[in-house]
């Protein structure tokens, strides 16, 4: 069991082979729909994660675009 009390749970062979393709396929898809996207919306995206960083690991070098 893990700290939360949930068992864990062990993959062996064609099962972990099932999950990779399974997420690896998810991560296309999402990539696919990422690249769809209109510049501004891409943007506005970055600059969340921008600011998601800055909280995390404050820096004077770290730059939070203002747009």
């Amino acid at each position: 069991m893990n700290n939360k009390g949930q068992k864990a749970i062990v993959m062996r062979g064609e099962d972990k082979e099932k999950l990779r393709r399974v997420l690896f396929r998810g991560k296309e898809q999402f990539h696919k729909i990422q690249a769809k996207l209109p510049f501004e919306e891409k943007i506005t995206l970055l600059i969340e994660l921008q600011k998601i960083a800055s909280e995390i690991r404050p820096s004077e070098n770290r730059i939070v675009w203002k747009v």
